[in-house]
């Protein structure tokens, strides 16, 4: 049976990302740091899970992976590399949508996601993994949110449902290419009861 062992570095990340991310989540109230831990969980409880060894390199990187699109691009992707290797560095960087230094002047939003999109093609199967558990996790949350404050929700976004769902599903067509896991079947479960009760948006 695989065993994940998780050692000072994966303390030293959450305490990085702890310092880094003092925000909150789009729209509440909610420490950024929840959604960080939270993908981490999901990326940990597919240890034995999935057909490769999920590792404590990968954990970290999923605690990491907003730190380079949201705080401070290429060169935290470097300090990144300095305080946790290459590997962690390579898939923080396979997770980002941008290396800009400033997160106020972001590429438009299509243009980001089309390019991330290309590039998830190739990437590997851990940072797969990572991805589609960072989905799932924000695909949930707009579910739970939408549950209470409806067609509000898209508000929080810089695209409205269309674009939002759109980009799910041609993740979803990634993922699955790749070869389906868990994370990717239930978060094509959580997008189709998204789609189906936002539904009305589009008549």
């Amino acid at each position: 049976m695989e065993h994940l062992y998780l050692s000072d570095r994966f303390s030293s990340a959450i305490d990085y990302a702890r310092h880094l991310h003092i925000e909150q989540r789009k729209g509440t109230g909610i420490p950024y740091m929840a959604h960080l831990l939270g993908v981490a969980a999901l990326v940990m409880g597919e240890t034995g899970h999935v057909d490769f060894a999920v590792t404590e390199e990968m954990i970290i990187a999923a605690l990491l992976h907003d730190a380079v699109e949201d705080h401070g691009g290429k060169p935290r992707l470097q300090d990144i590399e300095h305080n946790f290797g290459a590997s962690v560095a390579d898939m923080v960087e396979g997770l980002s949508d941008t290396l800009s230094a400033d997160s106020s002047h972001k590429e438009p939003w299509e243009e980001r996601k089309k390019k991330y999109l290309e590039t998830l093609r190739t990437e590997t199967a851990e940072v797969k993994l990572i991805s589609a558990a960072d989905k799932l996790y924000n695909a949930r949350s707009m579910l739970d949110d939408y549950r209470i404050i409806e067609d509000e929700i898209w508000k929080r976004f810089k695209r409205g449902r269309d674009q939002q769902l759109w980009y799910f599903d041609e993740l979803l067509k990634i993922f699955k290419d790749s070869g389906t896991n868990r994370i990717v079947e239930e978060l094509g479960r959580v997008v189709a009861e998204l789609k189906r009760i936002s539904a009305h948006e589009g008549r």
